[in-house]
């Protein structure tokens, strides 16, 4: 187990599980959170062992978003407000450059930036006690263009506009129905393993395959020749030689 002023790391059998760990605060988002997050994340994209992030949060929360106690110093300092952004918007694009899924299972209140976050991950999996809010505009605040998009692209505009327009909260089986998580699980291990049981490089090429189609790719010879080199390698001839007894 890794310990940092805020994260707890524990890498084990192929899964990164960080969990953002300052359950006082419902796990608040602050620039040390977002520092130590993207260590974390370039730590992980160096080591090939590592095939699964999992982000979670400790206490029965998610994230409670930026912690508000920090808005009073950025509301009297224009370059701390842009370090501020910056610092969460390159946290928050880093967990969608990794080459390995990134699984944010939210338990409890997920609201503000905590949404941001998890939109940032791949899949996006909630118990049946997480709940979702998108509260700026209650505040005084907008959200980043980015995470605007982010949201648009899960839910569509009609219910982003809800969410970002009411700021109300939404329970898990809501945010089901609409898009924007993708299951609500009992055990989120057993999914998590499914996604473990498959071929690291081909996760890396499948993910790297819906970004560009998130981009309106239709294309790209980079994917091409992944494909092609993925049928030629020693991964597929193992795996077919696995299968053939069940044939």
């Amino acid at each position: 187990m890794e310990s940092y002023e805020t994260l707890l790391v524990d890498r084990r059998e192929g899964v990164v599980t960080v969990t953002m760990n300052r359950p006082h605060r419902k796990n608040a988002v602050t620039p040390t959170m977002m520092e130590e997050l993207i260590a974390v994340i370039t730590q992980t994209a160096a080591q090939r062992d590592d095939r699964a992030l999992v982000l979670t949060g400790a206490g029965g929360a998610f994230c409670s978003g930026a912690d508000l106690s920090d808005f009073r110093q950025l509301a009297d300092d224009a370059a701390a407000r842009i370090r501020f952004r910056q610092g969460m918007r390159s946290a928050f694009d880093a967990l969608p450059a990794l080459p390995i899924p990134v699984v944010a299972l939210i338990d409890g209140p997920c609201y503000g930036a905590g949404v941001a976050l998890a939109l940032a991950c791949d899949l996006r999996l909630a118990t049946d006690a997480a709940r979702f809010a998108i509260t700026p505009a209650k505040i005084g605040i907008s959200y980043p263009q980015e995470d605007v998009q982010r949201l648009v692209s899960l839910v569509g505009s009609g219910q982003a506009a809800r969410l970002l327009f009411t700021g109300a909260s939404v329970d898990s089986a809501e945010a089901a129905r609409i898009g924007l998580v993708e299951a609500v699980v009992a055990d989120p291990d057993e999914m998590i393993a499914q996604i473990l049981a498959n071929s690291g490089d081909s996760l890396a090429a499948l993910k790297r395959g819906i970004r560009l189609a998130e981009e309106g790719r239709l294309s790209d010879a980079l994917q091409d020749e992944t494909f092609d080199a993925l049928i030629g390698g020693a991964e597929l001839r193992r795996r077919l030689e696995a299968l053939r007894g069940k044939w």
